[in-house]
């Protein structure tokens, strides 16, 4: 089947961009007149729409195309896995958002200004911005590529830049103006559209694959290879599986406290509900509608098993075979299924879902790293120069919005000849960043939680600590260094569990004072 664009893919993509271009007209109507509202919507966003906000932030291009690769090469543990979420946003929902709101923090890293000084809230807030750089850059890359083959049906230089550059386009454009109030309701149209393209695709391969749902059932549970791809849990001590459900509840689980509690991206919207109850019950909310989401992902890359790993069970004209190779690049089975043999119009709209994933993702980033710049960074410094209005600071948050998108789009940029002239591994360290900075961001927010200890030095070491813990363990640095081969072999899980218990007593090593520019009441405040 051809994978050139046809008339009416492009009509689909038309369509989403104009109601794209509706909704950030709706959602603008009000503008914002202060920081707050820019970066928090006046606090008075709904419920349901922040969950749904969290929800899509949270699903990627690579969650896009990546679930299905899940579900293809694995079973469903991938989904058990969102037990350590449901975990996570209960102790975030009780413990971390109550503290927010009682600070009527802007951004999260406040909690450590509070408690250790405006260092230890720069420190924070400089890791996170490192790490969503990478993170968000090289995501953007990712979802580049998929829609440089799509469309463009190559994956040359200037394909992939396109792509790129269209992509943070719109997400800055939905964006700039309204600030998180556009953020959360595009969200919401982002979700609606990658789901609905999720579900066509089912509809498609079910259509394709001539089994009734009984002997679909029976071919996923005894799969050639002697695996049970209908397996939810493995209740086995196996510490190289991030799935096994001894990993589930611990590191991933710390992984999502991280997420929904330490990171902007995500505690941003949280943060833009009415009161400290409606944002832990949003957070909860997202947290089980993640469920049946990831569901669906790895679902279809369960049917892509059988559609492209059983000729047996297939009907005369199936496919034989799989190359997941694109012009020498190696693809995800999802990707190579929507490259041969997804129809003109579906094309559009699995294209469509591909880029809605991603700009989700996008203007989040765009949205909390001009937070944390404006807030923890502009703001302090500027206040103690000169005096400065309301409207000053949505004005400064829109040009360091700019700023952060020409970074990210660079980011992605680089990303694409880093990973062709070097030999270094950037793919994989881009995307577990964000795993290198919790770490510390965890040993650093458990010590200001949970006690009395820390200092603003014992924080910055913390930190540092943290990311050298956890990158020291990964694969291509243990064969540099010459570490234990056993290393290599350990999940990604046990490993932030390690640096965060690592970095947790780093910072406990400070002898808790009282920070130079905050009050006895603040810290009380902070600890409560």
């Amino acid at each position: 089947m051809s994978s050139e664009f046809a008339l009416v893919d492009w009509s689909v993509v038309g369509g989403y961009l104009l109601l794209l271009v509706a909704i950030g007209w709706w959602s603008n109507r009000q503008k914002p007149k202060n920081a707050r509202e820019y970066f928090l919507g006046g606090n008075q966003m709904s419920l349901w729409v922040v969950a749904v906000s969290v929800l899509a932030t949270t699903q990627s291009a690579a969650t896009f195309l990546g679930g299905p690769d899940q579900g293809y090469r694995g079973n469903f543990s991938y989904v058990a896995a969102n037990i350590g979420g449901v975990i996570a946003a209960i102790f975030v929902a009780k413990i971390m958002i109550p503290r927010f709101y009682k600070m009527r923090a802007a951004t999260v890293y406040e909690l450590l200004g509070v408690r250790f000084g405006d260092r230890a809230m720069r420190s924070a807030g400089s890791v996170y911005l490192v790490g969503r750089l990478f993170a968000s850059g090289a995501r953007l890359y990712l979802a580049a590529i998929a829609v440089s083959m799509i469309l463009f049906s190559n994956i040359e230089p200037s394909s992939i830049i396109a792509g790129s550059f269209i992509m943070m386009a719109l997400g800055f454009l939905i964006t700039v103006v309204g600030g998180i109030r556009s953020v959360i309701w595009s969200d919401l149209l982002q979700f609606v559209v990658y789901t609905i393209s999720a579900l066509t695709v089912v509809y498609f391969l079910l259509a394709l694959i001539p089994l009734s749902g009984a002997e679909m059932f029976d071919a996923l549970r005894n799969a050639p290879d002697g695996q049970n791809k209908l397996q939810f849990f493995n209740f086995a001590w196996d510490f190289s599986d991030p799935f096994a459900l001894i990993s589930i509840v611990t590191g991933y689980a710390l992984l999502n406290i991280g997420n929904f509690g330490m990171d902007q991206d995500t505690t941003q919207r949280l943060l833009t509900c009415k009161d400290q109850s409606k944002g832990g019950r949003a957070l909860i909310v997202s947290a089980l509608a993640a469920v049946p989401v990831i569901f669906l992902f790895v679902y279809i890359g369960q049917l892509l098993h059988l559609f492209y790993d059983r000729p047996e069970l297939m009907a005369r004209g199936a496919a034989s075979g799989l190359d997941q190779t694109f012009s020498g690049e190696r693809i995800t089975v999802f990707m190579r299924f929507i490259l041969d043999e997804i129809p003109s119009g579906l094309k559009g709209l699995v294209t469509v879902g591909v880029v809605a994933a991603s700009v989700s993702t996008i203007n989040s980033g765009l949205n909390s790293m001009s937070s944390v710049i404006v807030q923890d960074f502009y703001r302090p410094w500027k206040e103690a120069r000169s005096h400065a209005t309301d409207k000053h600071f949505v004005l400064a948050g829109r040009v360091s919005m700019a700023l952060v998108g020409i970074a990210l789009f660079l980011m992605s940029v680089l990303c694409f000849y880093w990973q062709r002239y070097t030999d270094m591994p950037l793919l994989e360290f881009a995307l577990s960043v964000m795993v290198f900075a919790y770490s510390g961001l965890l040993g650093v927010f458990f010590t200001a939680i949970f006690t009395r200890r820390g200092s603003a030095n014992s924080v910055v070491a913390a930190l540092i600590v943290g990311f050298l813990v956890t990158i020291a363990q990964q694969s291509y640095v243990v064969d540099v260094l010459g570490l234990p081969e056993v290393l290599k072999r350990t999940a990604f899980t046990w490993q932030l569990c390690i640096g965060a218990g690592i970095a947790f007593a780093v910072c406990l090593l400070g002898r808790s004072a009282p920070p130079p520019n905050g009050s006895a009441k603040h810290q009380t405040d902070a600890a409560a």
